[in-house]
């Protein structure tokens, strides 16, 4: 994470938990420290930019017009007309 993205989106995710710094959150096996707190951050982060994209995408598909069908899409094309004929054709045969 960059320090562009800690300026602006950690202070963001004080406010919701209570101005908590998770970076911190760390627990030591032997001589190996595990830092999970900038992780427990980074899942925080990709939840509240994928919940504004999100919505930022229903914002729009909401405001774009939807495409009327016309009636010009719902006339049969050559080839359905070919089939239809030669369903048609087999149909009268087998009786």
């Amino acid at each position: 994470m960059s320090l562009n993205e800690e300026k602006r989106i950690n202070p963001l995710i004080g406010l919701f938990i209570g101005r908590i710094d998770l970076s911190n959150l760390k627990f030591t096996v032997g001589e190996v420290t595990f830092k999970y707190g900038s992780f427990i951050n980074a899942i925080i982060n990709f939840l509240i930019i994928a919940l504004v994209i999100f919505l930022l995408v229903k914002l729009v598909n909401k405001i774009t017009p939807k495409k009327e069908v016309e009636e010009d899409d719902l006339a049969p094309t050559n080839e359905e007309i070919y089939l239809r004929q030669i369903r048609d054709l087999l149909q009268e045969k087998n009786k």
